[in-house]
């Protein structure tokens, strides 16, 4: 702006898991310059992440909390994550699938040449650290962090030191981007941690496509249940009502899906959310399409679809890693939504697996070795300190 003098902001920003992977938040503060005030604060319980994801997810949010004030401003970042300073700043490359849309999303708010970047240990990133715990507590709470009932800039400012345990610790940056070893007890015995968060999940019911094994996803039709799907349905009802444990239900808002979920709490007396990232893949030019003519028409593309999670389907659609990062987000919101609860998620097949493969740190190839019939179920219990168990995994003996 001529004539004028540019404005110059500090970001602070910093994120948390409470057993990485685990319940996860950040915080971000922008302050002035030239007098240390606080402008703004940001910071957000973002469910189950790693402590790589929540310092991004800060950087973001910091970023756009200083663009909001003055967009022409110049901007420098502190964080005591060694990992995205050195990414953010091109000296260390970014390798992780989950990073890269994290650091590009941070690089797009502001010019290049209007940020730089800065390392400080984290005794000096207090404000930040305060927010990002605040964020976690309040998602322990089933709540969303609110600006009013915060005390980070009071504590800081007076030099206090928020209680310390070791869910608040973070665990160490590395010079790679992969995340850091979960801080969580390995599995076997461990302290009570209270009643998980379980997800039953369910695979719709046929339809005129399932028994020819054609592709259906999300970037073609939109079959209904056939007949057979609708008794399928039907017996997953009766099964889960007489088990009587499902509290809330969850639905793809495709088509085949909703009707399952439809027949499902009609008899359980519930009603059903529906959730976008819950979709199947979308296939792009094989959707209606078999294995065999997929094979035949598109051989080199499908042999990279089954080479590597990252390949997308010909014609645009969806690679494994982005149904993998849609279905995280939304297992992430549910399970802040739905503390301690039981909800049945009406789903499709890749996003069943992707939940199981993802329960089980298991690499993305696992999706090519499971088996999962038309209205089966599966289950996966989520714990406060951010381990899961599969409970179950392709069960049709309500079909039977």
């Amino acid at each position: 702006m001529a004539g004028a003098e540019r404005r110059r902001f500090v970001v602070e920003a910093d994120g948390g898991s409470r057993g990485n992977p685990g319940p996860a938040g950040y915080g971000a503060v922008v302050l002035d310059a030239a007098t240390g005030e606080t402008l703004a604060e940001a910071a957000e319980f973002i469910g189950r992440a790693t402590n790589n994801v929540a310092e991004y997810r800060g950087l973001v949010a910091g970023l756009r909390a200083a663009y909001a004030l003055d967009p022409g401003a110049a901007v420098r970042v502190r964080m005591d994550s060694k990992l995205v300073v050195e990414q953010m700043s091109g000296r260390w490359k970014i390798k992780h699938p989950d990073m890269r849309p994290l650091a590009a999303e941070a690089g797009a708010v502001y010019p290049r040449d209007a940020v730089a970047y800065e390392w400080i240990p984290r005794e000096k990133n207090k404000h930040a650290d305060r927010l990002a715990n605040e964020a976690m507590d309040a998602g322990k709470r089933g709540e969303q962090w609110t600006p009013s009932r915060s005390t980070a800039e009071l504590d800081t400012r007076a030099g206090g030191a928020a209680p310390a345990s070791a869910a608040d610790v973070h665990v160490a940056d590395a010079p790679v981007d992969v995340p850091a070893k979960s801080a969580a007890p390995p599995a076997g015995w461990g302290p009570d941690l209270g009643p998980p968060t379980t997800f039953v999940l369910l695979r719709h019911g046929e339809t005129a496509l399932t028994p020819e094994k054609r592709f259906s996803g999300s970037g073609g039709a939109d079959p209904e249940l056939s007949a057979t799907g609708r008794r399928q349905a039907e017996a997953a009802a009766a099964a889960l009502a007489a088990r009587g444990t499902v509290q809330a239900v969850v639905s793809s808002p495709l088509r085949r899906c909703r009707e399952t979920a439809d027949a499902v709490a009609a008899r359980l007396g519930l009603d059903v959310r529906t959730d976008e990232g819950l979709r199947e893949t979308d296939f792009g030019a094989w959707e209606g399409l078999t294995f065999a003519e997929v094979r035949e028409r598109y051989a080199d593309d499908l042999a990279a679809w089954l080479s590597s999670p990252e390949a997308e389907p010909t014609g645009g659609g969806e690679s494994f890693t982005a149904v993998a990062r849609r279905v995280a987000l939304s297992r992430d919101k549910l399970l802040a939504r739905y503390p301690s609860r039981t909800v049945l998620l009406v789903t499709h097949v890749t996003p069943v697996k992707t939940l199981v493969r993802l329960a089980l740190d298991a690499p993305p190839e696992s999706l090519f070795r499971m088996e999962l019939s038309a209205a089966s179920f599966s289950a996966v219990a989520y714990y406060a300190d951010g381990n899961a168990s599969l409970r179950l995994l392709n069960d049709t003996g309500h079909l039977r």
